[in-house]
């Protein structure tokens, strides 16, 4: 049996319905049961009650009552002693309850098909000296870099969730895109809804009369015009892969970015790698403990790659951080 569990719900899993996110999650758990569990209020949603066919939002929190424990051949494996090592030396930040790692790119942070190795089937190795393995409190895409929060206990989940859910955490993003977007700042506004995409992965277009409102802030950090820019990005809401759509839609897709850029997501002839060129640059929020969370983390080689070929320079950016961006 597990112990009682509070999971927030991540971006990706915005919208889905309860029971279907039940499923993702607790695939051993039928119908019947989880009608059961609601009835009786064991599952919760932010502390109420809630049916099977509730809509989730990004940063609430899943009251998880104990359950059966997964048939075998679904439990976890060890982690592998090489792959615990790599995750502990991505660690930047920790404390008694919250943790932060540098996510690399080409990592993804939970299953789906295909996906065998994540991050969600290894937090036994950041468990460190903590009673519970982290808790994920949001997610980056798969092949985007950067800060990836963590919390150590329910308490802390529940508390990080809250200020998801609330607004009041900030984050940064540095970006590379092909082309020089005009104006140099200002706000993208875009209705974005999800869709199928090819062989039923999923795919993110624009839509203003179905899709869900989509805010960004962006600033040019650098530009090595006509051919690439630095961007800094600040998403006011938390929509799937919508710094990629909204680049896509100034007519600058991020380098690297051939879902949605296509061929012009790529620089022929410039030798510069082609993966994606998104990073989770800083993250600032309310620390459940009081006070203030602020963690950066650094950029990951391939990136630094395509700031010395365009010759941008990190520590240019002072000005164009956080507190930049127009309130």
């Amino acid at each position: 049996m597990t112990g009682v569990q509070t999971i927030v719900v991540v971006d990706d899993e915005s919208d889905l319905r309860l029971d279907r996110w039940f499923r993702r999650h607790f695939p051993q758990v039928t119908q019947g049961r989880l009608q059961k569990l609601l009835r009786s209020g064991q599952v919760r949603i932010d502390g109420k009650r809630a049916d099977a066919g509730a809509r989730l939002q990004s940063g609430q929190a899943v009251r998880v009552p104990p359950l059966a424990a997964a048939p075998a051949a679904e439990a976890p494996r060890p982690v592998d002693p090489r792959d615990a090592k790599e995750l502990r030396g991505l660690v930047i930040y920790k404390d008694e309850q919250v943790l932060a790692i540098n996510k690399p790119p080409g990592l993804a942070v939970q299953g789906g098909t295909g996906t065998l190795r994540h991050l969600d089937a290894m937090l036994d190795a950041l468990r460190f000296d903590a009673a519970d393995r982290p808790r994920l409190v949001h997610r980056l895409d798969r092949d985007t870099s950067g800060v990836l929060l963590l919390a150590r206990s329910a308490r802390s989940a529940a508390d990080l969730a809250r200020a998801f859910q609330t607004k009041q955490v900030q984050k940064l993003y540095w970006a590379v895109v092909a082309g020089v977007p005009k104006p140099p700042r200002g706000t993208i506004d875009l209705g974005l809804a999800k869709r199928a995409g090819q062989g039923g992965r999923e795919h993110v277009a624009q839509d203003e009369e179905a899709g869900q409102r989509a805010m960004t802030s962006y600033q040019i950090v650098d530009a090595a015009s006509p051919r690439a820019a630095w961007l800094a990005l600040l998403p006011l809401t938390g929509r799937t892969h919508q710094l990629r759509v909204h680049c896509t839609a100034l007519g600058t897709p991020v380098l690297g970015d051939g879902k949605y850029g296509g061929a012009g997501a790529f620089l022929p002839g410039s030798g510069i790698p082609r993966q994606l060129q998104l990073h989770a640059r800083r993250l600032r929020l309310p620390h459940p403990a009081g006070g203030v969370l602020d963690v950066t983390a650094e950029l990951p080689p391939h990136m630094l790659e395509t700031f010395r070929y365009f010759g941008f320079e990190p520590g240019h950016a002072k000005q164009f951080d956080l507190d930049s961006f127009p309130r």
